[in-house]
């Protein structure tokens, strides 16, 4: 076909008008890929009728087509597919071409007559679309211009020219070719008033977009009032309306001029009340500012200074950072969802809010806190009892005890951590015996002290809805560990308080209950933490003020008081070394022999533990280190002649044990928290009414325990000797030394009717005798308590013998060997058999 000149010479663009068409260049998808190219991958970057401002100079330069331009158009055209959107006629646009087969198409095109065929995609994801995926009614179009890009691709400016149909498509390769009909439609010479209202319709519906939108109409509106055709109208409006590609399309497929300016007014209604909302919504919002949006916006504008100055912190990067440490944690499920729905409020809210550093506080807890790290126990059993041994003398059962643990957690990984309580009296080494138990399981340890709590908070956590909360001391025990498994110590668990702010004691019962601790809930995290894996133990001087549920949770092991001869063992072992260290002292330096030790402990020291014993250890090695830095040469040996030099005179001595008892004093043996003790239970029979005085801070027990030895003298007094109307011609005088200090108990029992005895015969009772025992008005001997630190305790005084209750004879196997040879146990059954063993001969 012989090449015909164009009807429409290309457009000369300025620079003004290569910076309009470049402003209606769309956004790529994806840069460096052909999706999208054909044509420019987007809609034009435009609100509806935003670009009509513009179309004075479209209506100039492209809107007048030349009367012959449909007739020179050929009825077979090269196809130019496009995606999302719709080309009407007069339209001009850019259009970046990318694909084989467009390329293809518009080089063709060039070629010829530069008429080319442009089509719409149904689906716009398909990336080469065949015949049947294109709509057959579309716009032929002029290419005005055309630029190679670096990338192969081509950039061209298209006017519409014509609407047309596809007949039929005659080939596919190397791009679609169709044989077109051009749609050709009549304007109506007179104006009905249907159509003059339509017109005015959607001139009105443009103005008033116009107005909601804030764009200056006047120019606008010129356009538009010049346009007389209702077709011209409805295209010039169309193509710059934001449409869906169907809506469009079928727009673009109406023939009748004046049902395609009803289908476009019918848009722009549409738009008018899109419009008019979001008007009404700014208002509202603009209206509705208060004094915290103010606030808002100077401090942004406060945090764009602050940026400038570099002194602020990017929110994001900070959100990011937390949301990073969440997914770190591994967290369990539900724990991660309340985590992640705090991070959203925390994102949601101004960051100088006050809840948003309450929110900051509570997941920099959450993601601190080991939720799945633990520390692998050592399990060998050989190596675990060598580090016990090293680390403390005797102790047998608490050694098997854990060695136990240790062999059960070989065999069985999955087992719940015990619930061990030391009970014993101070300086034992209760508290240092958790610490060797953590180092023998290579876990972490942390020691609690319990002693004068009273704020349930302490254990479970404050609620985060007060000023200053922060979790509970265990929650923050297994933060400061780093594991999930520690060894936490709940020191002096005996001298737990409770007041109106709640019982810590109650509060410890889900955390030391075993099937329970497994789920257990700070208030403040207010999410459930496994404690099934933490080793606790607990500590107490006396069981009578621990509560009986919480008494019930814990496996109790007593640790007794030491004898002397582990006490010197101990000293010479542990106790001089480390006071010698610790005061300067190299290893040499001082001679302190098994001799010494005994004196030591013997005339300076009464007690079951060992606190004071390495006090006067470190008493010693101060005045060495004295002499030492004073200048004076090593070794220095402390002697039997010189011990009163560094200690001063003995505070215990031999001699405060009496020779002679005078009748009516017997020795008795009682508990208490630091250990047994000796008392003198002194009874005097004096003429009177039968009056009884008791003195000496006695408790109520042990007042009942006067009277019961009295109803038993009364009901016995034919047998030992007494007068039978004592209680009526003597008054008795019931006194215990040491009365600064309160005594109370049932195991005076036995002493006090011993007593009692010799006072109304006179007859003295046995010096080197000591006793205890509870009694029964029927004259049984009740077993007691403590039997092992009462022992000790007559052992410490000098006693040779000692009368316990027969069903006591059990707790004999918990004292050593050697202590029991220093003195005589005989067990008793009855009140009747201790007179006789008791009396002088």
């Amino acid at each position: 076909m012989k090449k015909k000149k164009s009807p429409i010479k290309p457009l000369n663009l300025n620079k003004k008008d290569k910076d309009e068409a470049e402003s209606k260049k769309p956004l790529k998808k994806n840069p460096g890929t052909d999706a999208g190219n054909d044509q420019g991958l987007n809609k034009p970057p435009v609100s509806p009728l935003n670009v009509l401002h513009d179309a004075a100079d479209l209506l100039e330069d492209a809107g007048h087509v030349p009367e012959d331009a449909q007739a020179d158009i050929p009825s077979t055209l090269p196809v130019l597919a496009v995606r999302d959107i719709v080309v009407f006629n007069y339209m001009i646009l850019p259009l970046f071409v990318g694909r084989e087969k467009s390329v293809n198409a518009v080089e063709a095109s060039m070629t010829s007559e530069r008429y080319v065929m442009i089509l719409t995609q149904r689906d716009e994801s398909v990336e080469n679309p065949e015949q049947d995926e294109l709509y057959h009614t579309g716009t032929v179009c002029m290419i005005m211009r055309m630029l190679k890009m670096p990338d192969g691709r081509l950039k061209v400016l298209v006017q519409g020219v014509s609407r047309a149909k596809v007949k039929r498509f005659i080939g596919s390769e190397p791009f679609h070719i169709a044989e077109i009909e051009t749609i050709s439609e009549t304007e109506a010479t007179k104006m009905d008033p249907t159509q003059e209202a339509l017109i005015r319709s959607s001139r009105e519906q443009s103005e008033k977009i116009l107005s909601l939108r804030g764009i200056s109409s006047a120019d606008i509106m010129s356009v538009l009032n010049n346009v007389e055709e209702p077709g011209r109208l409805a295209d010039l409006i169309a193509s710059n309306l934001r449409m869906k590609v169907p809506v469009a399309q079928s727009i673009l497929e109406c023939e009748n001029p004046i049902e395609r300016l009803t289908l476009v007014n019918t848009q722009l209604t549409q738009e008018v009340e899109v419009a008019s909302m979001q008007n009404k919504i700014q208002s509202m919002a603009k209206e509705g500012m208060d004094k915290a949006q103010k606030d808002f916006y100077l401090r942004e504008q406060l945090k764009a200074i602050k940026k400038e100055l570099g002194e602020s912190t990017d929110e994001a990067e900070e959100a990011e950072e937390i949301r990073k440490a969440i997914k770190k944690a591994k967290m369990p499920k539900e724990v991660l969802k309340e985590a992640e729905k705090q991070l959203r409020r925390l994102e949601a809210m101004h960051p100088e809010a006050s809840e948003a550093t309450v929110i900051r506080t509570y997941l920099d807890w959450m993601v601190e806190i080991p939720w799945k790290k633990q520390s692998r126990d050592r399990l060998d059993i050989i190596e675990a009892k060598k580090i016990l041994d090293e680390d403390h003398y005797d102790l047998e059962k608490v050694k098997e005890r854990i060695l136990e643990y240790l062999s059960v957690r070989k065999l069985n990984p999955s087992m719940k951590g015990p619930i061990l309580c030391f009970v014993g009296p101070p300086g034992v080494g209760k508290t240092s015996l958790g610490r060797s138990i953590a180092r023998s399981l290579q876990r972490k340890f942390h020691r609690m002290s319990l002693g004068g709590m009273r704020d349930e908070a302490e254990i479970r956590g404050h609620r985060r809805t007060y000023i200053g909360s922060m979790p509970g001391r265990i929650i923050q025990a297994i933060k400061q560990c780093g594991t999930r498994n520690p060894v936490i110590m709940l020191d002096e668990i005996d001298k737990l308080g409770s007041d109106f702010r709640g019982d810590p004691s109650s509060a410890l019962l889900e955390v030391l209950d075993p099937e329970q601790n497994n789920s257990f809930t700070d208030h403040y995290l207010n999410v459930p933490y496994d404690l099934s894996k933490v080793m606790f133990i607990c500590t107490a001087n006396v069981l009578d003020s621990i509560p009986r549920p919480l008494l019930d949770r814990m496996e109790l092991i007593r640790i007794p008081g030491y004898t002397e001869y582990d006490k010197v063992n101990i000293a010479r072992r542990y106790i001089v070394s480390r006071q010698a260290k610790e005061n300067g002292l190299k290893e040499g330096d001082m001679i302190m022999g098994d001799d010494i030790l005994s004196k030591i402990i013997k005339e300076y020291t009464r007690e079951a533990g060992l606190r004071n014993l390495e006090r006067e250890i470190g008493s010693v090695c101060r005045k060495l280190a004295r002499k030492k830095a004073e200048g004076e040469k090593g070794p220095f040996e402390v002697t039997v002649d010189n011990l009163h030099k560094y200690l001063g005179i003995p505070k215990y001595l031999e001699e405060e044990k009496e020779n002679e008892l005078p009748a009516g004093v017997a020795l008795g043996l009682a508990w208490t928290p630091v250990g047994g003790t000796v008392l003198h239970v002194e009874i005097s029979a004096m003429p009177g009414k039968g009056k009884q005085l008791l003195t000496g801070q006695l408790g109520d027990v042990m007042k009942e325990s006067a009277q019961a030895a009295v109803s038993f003298a009364r009901l016995h007094a034919k047998e030992y000797g007494i007068n039978p109307k004592f209680h009526e011609e003597q008054d008795l005088h019931i006194h215990v030394p040491d009365g600064a200090t309160p005594k109370d108990g049932p195991s005076a029992g036995v002493t006090l009717v011993t007593a009692l005895v010799s006072a109304l015969t006179n007859i003295p009772v046995d010096p080197e005798l000591a006793m205890t025992g509870e009694i029964s008005l029927r004259g049984r001997v009740l077993p007691v308590g403590g039997i092992k630190e009462k022992i000790l305790a007559a052992v410490s005084l000098g006693m040779k013998r000692v009368l316990i209750p027969s069903q006591n004879q059990k707790d004999l196997e918990d004292i050593p060997d050697e202590l029991r040879k220093k003195i005589e146990i005989t067990p008793i059954e009855r009140i009747d058999e201790v007179w006789p063993i008791a009396k002088t001969k």
